[in-house]
């Protein structure tokens, strides 16, 4: 009898455990898709709205070539600024070539190599 008991006890610890790790089917029905955009910054005037960009969590794939080809002094300004932005949300800014540059969110880092 005092086997049966024990069996009995044992089961029901097992049935507990498995109630206790099921997952629910919901938590894997959120998938996050991070959002590229390939943008182009021709004045100054585009900063804003490359700015808004990153605070909404998309990674940025920015021409810079008109500016840097037309006004030099608004690039440096520009650039500036949005690094500054980057900073301020702890992202991340590298440049690609002459005429790139690539600017990611907190979530994304830039691996260099």
């Amino acid at each position: 009898m005092p086997i049966k008991k024990i069996l009995e006890k044992l089961k029901k610890k097992e049935e507990a455990s498995k109630e206790e790790i099921e997952i629910k089917e919901e938590a894997f029905k959120e998938e996050i898709k991070p959002k590229i955009r390939v943008e182009k910054l021709s004045s100054y005037a585009d900063v804003p709205k490359i700015q808004e960009f990153l605070r909404n969590g998309e990674i940025v794939f920015l021409n810079i070539k008109d500016l840097k080809n037309s006004n030099l002094s608004d690039l440096k300004k520009a650039v500036d600024k949005l690094k500054n932005t980057i900073s301020a949300i702890n992202g991340d800014i590298v440049g690609i070539d002459d005429n790139y540059l690539l600017l990611t969110p907190r979530y994304a880092r830039i691996q260099r190599g």
